[in-house]
């Protein structure tokens, strides 16, 4: 009876074993594996897939939390700027206003109550602070300005205006370059070591014309152009405006010259932020430069958005970027160096005393007299015509470089301007030269450059005269060490 029943048992673990252990059994567990594997990995590209939008919610809530504190800060100090102004008035909710409309908007008067109804910030348009300007500018005065200076005295009365009252000296020969180069571009780059004054001078200059000059810190991860004006918020139905975008409104509602900096321009890829910009500078007629803003006009808008949603960029306002050249920073290319005029602010100037001079309001439409003038006055001579041509004929066919259209504009928009501002033609000629064709060697084969160089210096003294070009001469000779 034992021995039956242990028989039973020993084929019963016998069929289970081979059950457990078939092919049919293998087939099983591999089905069994290969599903938990795939919800295994379902499982972690669930997971991962939550992790990664509680990423993004909390990095758009932290961006959201910074554009409304930029903005508070902005509004902010268009309150304390507008205060500065005559007639404009403050009210409890922040807006400013002019004294005339002081007592519509503070309170009104219910009727056959007597009760005060006090009226909120909102406006009713997208457009808080441009709305504003609108508002400002309904009883705008011109102010008197200055309109019998030159522009050599300006160079002079500027520099003596920052040695005095801000205690920053410059060469007289960089006051005169950048005024120079305000005549060729809307776009002016400041390079240099650090502490050279690239920023502070377009303060200065600001300061000197009493309109505060605004700064612009750009920031590495900046791509398009909506990250300096801003961008139309589908969820609160409002534009969120920067202060590049208020001050180009502004501008086009006066006469001021208006600096902005773009400080380090080039710790972001300036093609990318600033291309819609470039593009429009290079269109002749000033009408026709019209950034786009949004994609429509609404009834409330700003008074001076266009009906499709453009903002004419303003002809009295100038970008002036400030480069260094680390590891931290981007290179600056061919096209943005060629739309721009470059200052290399390589050294400090030297401490002199003078007598504080006042601020000198200049307006630009007198500025840009001053320039039509001194294009008609200065105008390159033929001499030195000539001399230009034979030097773009010897660079086509030494270094296949061309001084090309553009080029030519520029030397005879700036060189006019730089003599009337007290310099004479070939330190105008010697200066944008440098900059704007001899900087291209950096481009060439550096070896060919340096068997080349005694050649060209050779050939500036012989063509020009000795040492009449020293900045061409110290481009090539910088180039040469350099390899």
């Amino acid at each position: 009876m034992l021995l039956l029943r242990s028989s039973s048992v020993g084929d019963a673990f016998e069929l289970l074993w081979k059950a457990l252990t078939g092919q049919t059994a293998l087939l099983v567990y591999a089905v069994l594996a290969l599903a938990v594997i795939l919800f295994l990995v379902l499982y972690v590209i669930v997971l991962e897939y939550r992790r990664d939008r509680e990423r993004k919610a909390r990095v758009s809530g932290e961006k959201a939390m910074e554009r409304a504190t930029a903005e508070q800060t902005i509004r902010t100090a268009i309150d304390e700027n507008m205060q500065k102004n005559a007639g404009i008035i403050v009210t409890g909710g922040g807006i400013p206003v002019r004294g005339s409309q002081a007592s519509k908007t503070v309170a009104r008067q219910s009727e056959g109550t007597g009760e005060q109804e006090e009226e909120g910030p909102e406006n009713g348009s997208r457009f808080y602070m441009l709305t504003e300007i609108d508002k400002a500018y309904e009883h705008y005065t011109r102010p008197t300005y200055n309109e019998s200076i030159s522009l050599k005295e300006l160079c002079e009365v500027f520099r003596e205006y920052a040695a005095g009252a801000l205690k920053l000296y410059y060469d007289i020969e960089d006051i005169r370059r950048f005024i120079g180069a305000l005549a060729v571009t809307k776009l002016i780059i400041l390079q240099g070591m650090s502490g050279t004054g690239k920023t502070s001078l377009a303060y200065a200059f600001g300061e000197f014309l009493d309109n505060k000059t605004v700064v612009v810190p750009i920031q590495p991860m900046w791509k398009e152009r909506t990250d300096l004006v801003g961008y139309y918020n589908e969820f609160t139905r409002r534009f969120n405006e920067t202060t590049l975008l208020y001050k180009m409104y502004e501008a086009n509602n006066n006469e001021e010259i208006y600096i902005t900096v773009l400080d380090e321009m080039n710790i972001a890829r300036v093609e990318y932020y600033f291309a819609e910009f470039l593009s429009l500078l290079e269109i002749p007629n000033p009408d026709g430069r019209n950034l786009d803003v949004v994609s429509d006009r609404w009834e409330n808008d700003p008074k001076l958005l266009q009906h499709n949603g453009k903002m004419r960029l303003p002809t009295n306002m100038w970008f002036v970027g400030t480069a260094n050249n680390d590891d931290s920073t981007f290179s600056i290319s061919d096209k943005v160096y060629d739309r721009a005029m470059v200052l290399n602010l390589d050294k400090k100037a030297v401490p002199f005393e003078t007598e504080r001079v006042r601020q000198s309001k200049v307006s630009a439409t007198h500025l840009s007299e001053l320039f039509a003038r001194a294009q008609r006055e200065y105008d390159l001579s033929d001499r030195n015509m000539r001399r230009i041509k034979t030097l773009d004929e010897y660079m086509i066919k030494t270094f296949h470089i061309t001084f090309g259209n553009r080029i030519m504009k520029q030397i005879r928009a700036y060189v006019p301007v730089l003599v009337a501002c007290g310099g004479t033609e070939l330190e105008a000629l010697d200066d944008i030269l440098s900059r704007k064709v001899f900087r291209k060697l950096e481009s060439k084969n550096p070896v060919y450059v340096k068997q080349m160089a005694d050649g060209v210096c050779g050939y500036l003294d012989e063509l020009f005269g000795e040492d009449k070009l020293p900045l061409c001469k110290e481009a090539i000779r910088l180039i040469e060490q350099n390899i």
